[in-house]
C-alpha cells in the first residue's frame, strides 16, 4: 500500500479516527508520526526528530525499535501468532506468569493475563466480588478508595476514579456507588490513618475491596503520597475482613525507583494489576495477580470459576515480548538508571518553581511533575515543548514527563527545558 500524501492522510484522520479524549471531528491537528528509534520520534514534515518525554503512555520503558525486543517479536511470529486460551496453553505465557509471580511481592502466585490495563482492574473487582459470594458473604460488593485516583476507562474502573472533577464524573448516578476517602497526603499523618481506619470499619460489612493506586496517583493528578498509607491499608483490610487491590498499571517495573511501588512500603496486595510497561509497549497486555487465598476461595464456591474468558488473552505475541522486555529490564543496573533520571529531572526541573503561575514542582523515580494553579492551554503548551524538541502530553494543570528509561543525561535535560517551557506558555 503506497504512502499516503501527508496532507491527505491527517484530512481521513480527521474525517474517520476519533482519537482518545477528544471530540469527533477533532480540533487539533496531530502530529504524523513515520518512525521512532531509541527515545525519537520522526514526525512527517519536521527536520528534527522529538524526543519522547511520554514513553507512549508510560510502556515504552526500553525506547523503540530495541533489537532485543525486536527479535523476540520475530521469533515469536515464526512460531504463532495467537492461539485460543480456552483449553490450550503455550510456553510465552507460562514463562510469563512464573516471570511475574518471581518478581511480584511475596504472597502472589496466580496470574490472570487481560488485554489491557483497564480490564486487569476489571478483572480484579470482579475476583474480589467473586470471592465474598463463594465464601456466602454477596452483600460485600461495594469498593473503598481515595480521591485524586485513576483506573481506567471501563465501567468498574470508572467507578473508582475520582468522582469530582474527573473523566468520569459525567457518569454520576450511573455508576456504582463506591466509598471515597480524602486524598492521601504527602507526608504520612497519624489523623489521615485514623480516617482510612475508621471508614474500613464502618463499611467492612458492605466492603469487598479497598483499592488504589500505590505511592503515585496517575492520570487522576500525578500525586505522590507516603508509602505508610499503604500499611495502614494493609492492617485495617486484614483486621475488618476486606480485601486490598492495588492498581501498579503505571508504577510496575521500576518507574518509582522499586521495581514495584508495593515494595516502597514492603507489603502484599490481595490482588494486583500490571500493565503499560509489561509489554516495553510494544502489544497491549496486562495482569492480574492474586494470592492463592483469593483462588482458592473462588474455586469452592457455587461457580468454581472465574467467568472472564477475552479473545486474545494470553496472546503468544505479547507473552513473547513481555518476557524479553522483564528479561531487559533485570538484566541491567536498572535502579541505577532511574536514580539518574531522577536526579537529571530534580536538576532540570528546579528552575519550574520560580515560574509565575506553577504551584508545586515533584519528581519521584523517572517521574517528573509540574502542577500549575489553573487549567493548561495544552496546545500553547505541546507547542512550547515541541518547539523545544520534545514531545509532551500535559492534561488538566499537569505538565509532567515520564520518559524512557534509556534516555541520555542530555534527552532527559532537554526533557526537563520543554517541560519548563510548557508551564511557562500553557
Amino acid at each position: 500500500m503506497p504512502d499516503l500524501p501527508v496532507s491527505e492522510l491527517l484530512d481521513l484522520d480527521r474525517r474517520h479516527v476519533w482519537h482518545p479524549y477528544g471530540p469527533m471531528p477533532g480540533r487539533q491537528e496531530p502530529l504524523v508520526v513515520e518512525s521512532a528509534s531509541g527515545v525519537r520520534l520522526t514526525i512527517a514534515g519536521e527536520p528534527d526528530e522529538l524526543v519522547d518525554g511520554m514513553s507512549s503512555w508510560w510502556s515504552a520503558i526500553h525506547g523503540y525499535n530495541h533489537p532485543v525486543l525486536n527479535d523476540a517479536v520475530r521469533d515469536q511470529l515464526g512460531r504463532m501468532s495467537h492461539v485460543m486460551f480456552g483449553g490450550l496453553t503455550h510456553e510465552p505465557a507460562v514463562r510469563l506468569a512464573k516471570r511475574l509471580v518471581d518478581m511480584s511481592p511475596e504472597g502472589l502466585e496466580h496470574v490472570f493475563l487481560a488485554d489491557s490495563g483497564s480490564v486487569s482492574v476489571e478483572v480484579a473487582v470482579k475476583m474480589c466480588l467473586q470471592y465474598w459470594r463463594s465464601l456466602g458473604r454477596p452483600r460485600k460488593q461495594r469498593l473503598l478508595t481515595w480521591r485524586g485516583g485513576y483506573h481506567g476507562d471501563t465501567w468498574q474502573p470508572m467507578s473508582v476514579c475520582d468522582p469530582e472533577g474527573g473523566m468520569h464524573e459525567l457518569w454520576q448516578g450511573v455508576l456504582p456507588r463506591q466509598v471515597f476517602a480524602d486524598p492521601p497526603p504527602v507526608a504520612y499523618e497519624e489523623s489521615y490513618a485514623d480516617h482510612l481506619r475508621s471508614l474500613i470499619e464502618r463499611h467492612a460489612d458492605e466492603l469487598a475491596a479497598v483499592i488504589v493506586e500505590p505511592v503515585v496517583q496517575g492520570a487522576g493528578g500525578m500525586r505522590f503520597h507516603s508509602p505508610g498509607c499503604l500499611r495502614v491499608l494493609r492492617e485495617a483490610c486484614d483486621a475488618y475482613g476486606v480485601l486490598l487491590v492495588f492498581d501498579e498499571i503505571a508504577t510496575g517495573f521500576g518507574r518509582t525507583g522499586a521495581l514495584f511501588a508495593a515494595d516502597h512500603a514492603g507489603v502484599t496486595p490481595d490482588v494486583m494489576c500490571v500493565g503499560k510497561a509489561l509489554t516495553g509497549g510494544y502489544m497491549t497486555m496486562a495482569a492480574t495477580l492474586c494470592t492463592s487465598r483469593i483462588a482458592e476461595g473462588i474455586s469452592r464456591g457455587e461457580v468454581p470459576v472465574l467467568a472472564h474468558g477475552p479473545t486474545f488473552m494470553g496472546n503468544p505475541l505479547a507473552a513473547a515480548v513481555a518476557c524479553a522486555s522483564i528479561d531487559l529490564l533485570l538484566g541491567q543496573d536498572w535502579q541505577t538508571e532511574i536514580k539518574r533520571i531522577e536526579t537529571g529531572l530534580r536538576e532540570g526541573l528546579a528552575p519550574a518553581s520560580e515560574l509565575p503561575g506553577v504551584r508545586d514542582v515533584r519528581v519521584l523515580g523517572a517521574i517528573g511533575v509540574v502542577q500549575l494553579d489553573h487549567a493548561i492551554d495544552m496546545t500553547a503548551a505541546t507547542r512550547a515543548a515541541v518547539r523545544e524538541g520534545v514531545w509532551l502530553r500535559p492534561f488538566r494543570d499537569l505538565v509532567y514527563t515520564m520518559p524512557p528509561y534509556v534516555t541520555g543525561d542530555a534527552d532527559v535535560a532537554r526533557i526537563a527545558r520543554a517541560v519548563c517551557a510548557a508551564a511557562r506558555e500553557g
